[in-house]
């Protein structure tokens, strides 16, 4: 099918000139690549790794980071979903991850997500059979956690690093550093016109990073240190297949599908103003099921839709694949050329949470959105109400979960499981009730308090109420 040559960046098919759509690139790269860099950096620590392994599970990620985003931007045949989004490997595995590369080691982890990847596959083959298990008040819960649980990486970025440990953390030059970049962000969102509008966070990570050279917060180390080129090998890694880390990786990765069916569902909704379409949800689990078990054999951790660039589509309403094409070259180029990626990752922690708080938040009120697509009765706010508050508070104290067993504390310890199977169970067990069935309810209970007197005012009463519902309806 062919589609008119648009040059507007609000186009999905459009392609505007390269000199306008690099920077908006970029701003889709630098929020996400500290994100991709991150996992396979704590799991390389876990699993005992060395520095030659540490790099290239790095580089491997970044290359398959950019494979996954190209293939969900031009798919092809049913793999891939068509969409202005971001893949690539992310946090949402991370403590799946550490507890089999504990025990097993880097090649546990790969067999496993051989598995894993396959269970993707199958969930995207049958999604159009199964879609009406995930209505708004799932996938939308599973989006609000998805913000909510964000909230504390961008906060430990804007104070220094991902580790309260740090030296440094929480120091006001860092804070200065953080709330400036996000004043620049809002500034430019809010204030500025045209491209400088559109273009609101590149403009405030470029304040940032010059702001932290002077105050000499740049490291250049990891730069210094990267070779120049990496060719991507198979089974360099190793591959073991073990019966408990199989069956932990293929929980976690259907579960997961929730938060991409979720996150796909916001980005139809957040920066397209539309429903998601079977084809192209199916078409997103499979491309992503399909990268995640190729990638296993090159060395690559699992693949995932990245919300913070859910976020950014949101805002800035850029659905343009060419412009989300171009970051995906830049990470396959990342993958190959480590220099490349190291130097995007010079840049510093407070930078990176002060550019993409704002972005968290747009994640959590999309979610809101999905919610209330669906009528808020009270089956719906009880759903919402109950996955929120159990995923939230286990992850504010995950002490309290610390004397389960490795796998239950696998499961349990990310938010957006706990979400997803909290709303998931609930709205397959609770009764459907619509706003006129509680109305109905609430009624019947009057007239038994009553005794039965006034019958007929009663049902006057709800037929009055019954018929002004369905005229709003």
């Amino acid at each position: 099918m062919k589609h008119n040559q648009s040059k507007s960046v609000f186009d999905y098919y459009g392609k505007p000139s390269f000199g306008k759509a690099l920077p908006l690139s970029f701003q889709h790269i630098l929020a996400m690549i500290m994100g991709a860099v991150t996992p396979p950096l704590i799991v390389a620590g876990v699993a005992g790794a060395t520095a030659q392994e540490t790099m290239l599970l790095v580089q491997i990620a970044l290359f398959f980071s950019g494979v996954s985003t190209l293939l969900q931007l031009y798919p092809v045949g049913r793999l891939g979903a068509g969409m202005p989004t971001i893949f690539g490997v992310g946090f949402a595995y991370v403590p799946s991850l550490i507890a089999i590369g504990s025990v097993y080691g880097i090649p546990g982890i790969l067999g496993a997500q051989i598995a894993g990847g396959i269970a993707m596959i199958i969930v995207g083959i049958f999604i159009k059979q199964i879609r009406h298990l995930f209505p708004p008040v799932v996938a939308g819960t599973v989006v609000l956690v998805i913000g909510l649980s964000l909230y504390d990486i961008a906060i430990k970025y804007m104070a220094g690093s991902g580790n309260t440990a740090a030296e440094g953390f929480g120091s006001g030059q860092n804070w200065l550093v953080g709330l400036t970049t996000l004043a620049v962000v809002l500034c430019c969102s809010q204030f500025a016109k045209g491209y400088f509008r559109l273009a609101a966070i590149i403009v405030g990570i470029l304040v940032g990073y010059t702001m932290s050279f002077f105050f000499g917060m740049v490291d250049f180390t990891r730069l210094a240190d990267a070779p120049w080129v990496m060719i991507p090998t198979p089974f360099a890694m190793g591959i073991e297949f073990h019966t408990s880390a199989v069956i932990s990786m293929v929980v976690i990765c259907i579960v997961n599908s929730v938060q991409t069916i979720g996150d796909l569902s916001a980005t139809a909704i957040g920066g397209m103003g539309r429903e998601m379409k079977d084809s192209e949800l199916s078409g997103g689990l499979l491309g992503n099921g399909l990268c995640t078990l190729v990638g296993s054999c090159f060395g690559s951790l699992p693949t995932a839709s990245f919300s913070q660039n859910v976020g950014i589509v949101a805002m800035t309403k850029v659905i343009s694949r060419y412009v989300l094409g171009i970051a995906a070259v830049f990470l396959i180029l990342a993958g190959l050329l480590p220099k490349f990626g190291a130097a995007m990752t010079t840049i510093p922690y407070p930078v990176l949470g002060g550019a993409t708080i704002i972005v968290f938040g747009m994640i959590t009120m999309t979610g809101i959105q999905l919610l209330v697509k669906d009528e808020l009765s009270s089956r719906n706010i009880t759903i919402a109400a109950l996955a929120v508050a159990l995923a939230m508070g286990i992850n504010t104290v995950p002490e309290a979960i610390a004397q389960l067993p490795d796998t239950a504390r696998m499961l349990i310890g990310s938010p957006v499981i706990v979400a997803a199977t909290v709303a998931f169970v609930l709205n397959m067990i609770l009764p459907q009730k619509s706003l006129k069935d509680e109305a109905r309810e609430r009624e019947q209970i009057e007239r038994e308090m009553n005794g039965g007197d006034g019958g007929e005012k009663c049902d006057a009463s709800f037929q009055n109420k019954d018929m002004k519902m369905e005229a709003s309806n």
